[in-house]
């Protein structure tokens, strides 16, 4: 039995490697395929800002009239994290996976594959529409940064939709997170293990007392931490002289972040006080949360679009960072839904044919409410 164009278009996508900053095949494979829906595609020059092969591709489909609607843009990201070994799409029992063991890259790209089989229907079933953009960005997966190197002024519509939330169909993510990035590089004084470790100033200890003092996990119902880098030391007789970590904090309450974030400075600052050493913090925002009501136009578009192809909305609350959130900084209603795919970013990352044909008819229930809104 043949397999569902969707499918196809989603097994080739995923098994052409695309690691942050190295879009390029898959770019030109997305732009092949609008050019020949007859959409003209741009690209911004984001690629060399960013170091990546490819920038941020842009196509837009005109309103069929003027008799007014919702114009929607549509966004997916064409980066995947990277994968440990070759990417080798399969079918069974319905299910899309890898058959080696590494990610498949249904993030991002079952979503490209489902906005892209939508777009398709509309142009060749000449459905009337209220106007729909298409963005498509490198490395998302590393800090949203092709969305944030994105010009939003090149959109004429006001409200759109990522598909980038892990899970079953049917999720509507109406809250995420802000997002800040911490790092402590932790100073001290280098001397001989053996011989005189007394005059030494471990810098990997005074680390981990810091780190020990800090609440990391799920901190409350808005909030989580972590620290998921630590490097420092030179040879295994050396007192370490320096040590690095590398710690976030998130928190769907700006407030709750500026506290937290507070709190592990202040701990890093206690415990290099202890260990006579010094510390450089340095702190950065990496993305600014969002907050929608379940009566804003945006929800209420998506959820009439899921209604109609059958799937029940479900509001969520995100616990991580999406290209949504940098579109709302920006002043458009973005929300995130969620597109059928399991476990991301894990050998055992999965969709299932049923779910990446229902995206498609989500995509064009999109549309078709948009017009009528």
């Amino acid at each position: 039995m043949a397999l569902p164009d969707v499918v196809t278009l989603f097994c080739d996508l995923a098994a052409t490697p695309s690691p942050p900053g190295e879009e390029r095949a898959v770019a030109d494979q997305v732009a092949a395929y609008l050019d020949e829906l007859g959409l003209e595609v741009s690209e911004d020059d984001a690629g060399a800002e960013l170091g990546a092969t490819a920038g941020n591709l842009f196509a837009r489909l005109p309103p069929t009239d003027a008799d007014g609607g919702t114009a929607i843009f549509l966004c997916a990201h064409l980066d995947t994290v990277p994968p440990t070994d070759a990417i080798e799409p399969v079918v069974e029992d319905g299910i899309v996976r890898n058959a080696r063991p590494t990610i498949l890259g249904a993030d991002n790209k079952a979503a490209v594959a489902a906005m892209l089989g939508g777009v398709r229907r509309v142009v060749e079933e000449g459905l009337p529409h209220a106007g729909v953009e298409l963005v498509f960005t490198p490395k998302e997966e590393t800090g949203l940064e092709g969305a944030k190197a994105f010009d939003v002024s090149r959109l004429e519509a006001r409200t759109g939709f990522v598909y980038d939330q892990e899970g079953p169909l049917g999720q509507l993510v109406v809250a995420a997170p802000w997002s800040t990035a911490i790092d402590a590089v932790f100073l001290g004084r280098a001397a001989h293990a053996g011989i005189a470790p007394e005059d030494g100033r471990s810098a990997i200890l005074t680390a981990a007392r810091a780190i020990g003092d800090l609440r990391l996990g799920r901190v409350d119902e808005d909030s989580t931490a972590n620290v998921g880098v630590i490097r420092g030391g030179s040879a295994r007789n050396v007192v370490c002289d320096r040590c690095h970590i590398e710690a976030e904090a998130r928190s769907r309450d700006e407030r709750k972040l500026a506290g937290l974030v507070r709190e592990m400075v202040d701990s890093f600052a206690f415990a290099a006080a202890i260990g006579e050493c010094e510390v450089e913090t340095m702190i950065e925002e990496k993305y600014r949360g969002y907050r929608f009501r379940p009566d804003d136009r945006v929800v209420q578009l998506a959820a009439a679009a899921l209604r109609r192809v059958g799937v029940e909305p479900r509001e969520t609350l995100g616990g991580g960072g999406a290209d949504a959130n940098v579109f709302n900084e920006r002043g458009l209603a973005c929300l995130n839904l969620s597109h059928g795919v399991e476990h991301f970013h894990s050998p055992e990352e999965h969709v299932s044919v049923e779910d990446l044909e229902r995206m498609v008819d989500v995509t064009v229930a999109l549309v078709d409410v948009a017009r009528a809104a």
